[in-house]
């Protein structure tokens, strides 16, 4: 299989980031108005700071803390495993782009 595509040879993505060119919320028990508000912060962040997801994590810890109350965090990575406490109806794991994986969580 070709990472490259054929129609378009002077693109350098693989496929598979092209196949995945929105977000994607893998698993949350966040209420309707609070998924809303993270997956748009989330990706106006990454967006934002293509090249450096530390200050898309910061830009989005922020952001929940003022408008839902502190204690959020935030990992926005290509590669990584977790395994956090919670408090409930405070998770969101979701993919962005198919390039990114947005961990944010709340808890005391």
């Amino acid at each position: 299989m070709a990472d490259v595509d054929a129609a378009n040879p002077d693109s350098n993505e693989p496929d598979y980031k092209r196949l995945h060119a929105y977000s994607l919320v893998r698993n949350t028990d966040m209420d309707d108005e609070m998924l809303s508000e993270a997956v748009d912060t989330a990706v106006t962040a990454c967006d934002k700071f293509a090249e450096n997801l530390e200050a898309a994590a910061q830009m989005l810890k922020q952001a929940m803390d003022t408008k839902f109350g502190p204690s959020w965090h935030a990992v926005i990575g290509e590669g990584f495993g977790f395994e956090i406490t919670y408090e409930v109806k405070n998770l969101l794991y979701m993919f962005h782009n198919g390039a990114y994986s947005i961990c944010l969580w709340k808890c005391a």
